[in-house]
């Protein structure tokens, strides 16, 4: 146990100091400054706005810039669920996979536009090579992007005084991509394939066991530039079935280390960003320490229970939980990765999180439940944070009989609808999508256990479509046109109803002035 204990302070040491770079070099980006990367992509950003017909400099108020992100997923969605039911007919599909079902690719769809990233199927035996690159990986920026766009509107909001306009949701998704993205998932693609990520275009490969001397196939692929993005975007979605518990999706203890780090890089480093963005560093510092302080909590609790609750055989303890786990990333940084994919909504997993202790089950589930505010998805962890802090300061503020406010702007009616709304939605998608879920007459076909681990495989798997986590309780069903539909409507209201509740906030904050 001290080995972990020494293993993950280390872990966070560093990230911290990665943050305090990556979030310095955002916060150049978001405020249009001359950085490294500028001279080399500039000319390239300058293209795109020609490509798409937009001035960049022209500034959105929230109902253009709500309009803009819908029309732009909706855009995406479209062109993926297309892709996925036509992709036997297309070409890069050694394998000859055939075309989604429409519901399958409906809801797959849904998930990757959503940046939930949930799989009703495994990648290597249901999508071409085509599909993972051109759709999910594709989709795997573009969502993490208009996250991060829509973040600095929010920041905007706050900064601006008597202003209408909150930015130019075209101008930020491309530099999101450009200098952000593009930049970070290159080098990590580059790493994870020096660690032995595959990287080819060749179809699966016939082996012989050593054991038995038969023949088995190892599908093969181009998943470093998807394992890439797909943590550091908080994505989730896996080249294989398995996701990270796939040996040639990450083969080592260092690509496992390199992986957990990109998964918390971009919301932590957010944090550092909001600080100086908003001119108030104690105040992203306090934002910083609750955050900390839960994920710290809830990962102590899910260490000790996969630690000390392990399977005793013949009155000896065997070293702790370690079904459904590799070996060679043990429980130390398996417990470690289920505690950062679960608070940061990527879902990605390196372990059966079915095969957890009791308590250990908890954790993930409590950090989903939150919300995803425990650093949570790219911009959408600190705006849903930032819905709890508004919520905090109204009530503080009718308590002892003062006008609530925040970073010296009055906290008006409009803005608790919109900050409730942002807190609620996540939530009672959860409990609806479980209820309704558990009365249908088919639920016990589509739960593989029984008691209290079925109930929970339901609950789980509703609460990460609802706060568009993605991971899932293996156990449950998941490819039926119940959930293919009702996941994706949970996914998309998910989402999109806080996401505009977040830019019609930001909105409201620009136009009030600084209270003296």
């Amino acid at each position: 146990m001290s080995f972990i204990v020494v293993q993950y302070f280390v872990f966070f040491v560093l990230l911290v100091l990665l943050a305090v770079v990556v979030g310095n070099g955002i916060y150049k980006v978001m405020a249009g400054e001359k950085m490294l990367l500028t001279r080399a992509l500039a000319p390239i950003e300058q293209a795109v706005y020609r490509l798409i017909g937009v001035d960049e400099e022209e500034q959105m108020d929230a109902k253009t810039y709500a309009l803009a992100v819908g029309q732009f997923s909706l855009a995406g969605f479209a062109g993926l669920w297309m892709l996925l039911m036509v992709q036997g007919f297309l070409p890069l599909n050694p394998e000859g996979n055939a075309g989604m079902s429409w519901d399958l690719a409906l809801n797959t769809a849904a998930s990757f536009i959503t940046n939930t990233n949930w799989q009703a199927y495994a990648g290597e035996a249901s999508l071409s090579y085509l599909s993972q690159m051109l759709g999910l990986t594709v989709q795997n920026f573009l969502s993490a992007a208009v996250g991060l766009a829509v973040l600095f509107a929010v920041i905007r909001g706050l900064v601006l005084k008597e202003s209408e306009a909150i930015g130019n949701f075209w101008k930020d998704l491309t530099r999101a991509i450009l200098y952000i993205l593009l930049p970070l998932a290159t080098v990590l693609a580059v790493l994870l394939a020096s660690q032995g990520v595959i990287q080819t275009f060749q179809g699966a490969q016939q082996a012989t066991a050593l054991e038995t001397g038969k023949l088995f196939s190892i599908s093969l692929g181009p998943v470093a530039s998807q394992a890439a993005i797909k943590v550091l975007g908080t994505n989730g979605g896996g080249f294989f079935g398995t996701n990270a518990a796939y040996p040639l999706e990450n083969p080592t203890a260092l690509s496992n280390v390199l992986q957990m780090l990109s998964i918390l890089l971009i919301p932590v480093s957010l944090l550092f960003t909001f600080g100086k963005a908003v001119k108030d560093r104690l105040h992203a510092r306090a934002l910083f320490i609750t955050m900390a302080a839960l994920f710290v909590g809830l990962l102590a609790l899910l260490t000790y229970s996969e630690w000390s609750f392990g399977p005793i055989f013949e009155g000896v303890q065997a070293g702790g939980n370690m079904e459904g786990k590799e070996v060679i990333h043990g429980i130390g940084g398996s417990a470690l990765w289920t505690a950062a994919t679960t608070a940061t909504s990527t879902g990605a997993t390196n372990s059966s999180l079915s095969s957890y202790t009791a308590l250990g089950s908890l954790a993930p589930l409590f950090l989903m439940q939150l919300g995803e505010i425990v650093f949570g998805g790219i911009g959408s962890g600190i705006y849903g944070m930032l819905a709890f802090v508004l919520l905090t300061v109204f009530i503080a503020g009718l308590m002892v009989g003062r006008t609530p406010e925040y970073l010296g702007k009055k906290v008006e009616p409009f803005d608790m609808k919109m900050a409730s709304i942002i807190i609620l939605t996540p939530s009672l998608l959860s409990l609806i999508g479980t209820v309704v879920a558990s009365v249908l007459p088919m639920i016990t076909e589509w739960l593989h256990t029984s008691g209290a681990h079925g109930f929970t495989e339901a609950l789980y798997n509703y609460t990460s479509l609802a706060n568009n986590n993605g991971s899932s309780f293996a156990g449950f069903e998941s490819d039926t046109l119940f959930t293919n539909l009702a996941g994706a409507g949970i996914m998309v209201i998910a989402r999109f109803v806080p996401m505009i509740a977040a830019i019609y906030l930001a909105g409201n904050f620009a136009e009030k002035n600084r209270s003296l």
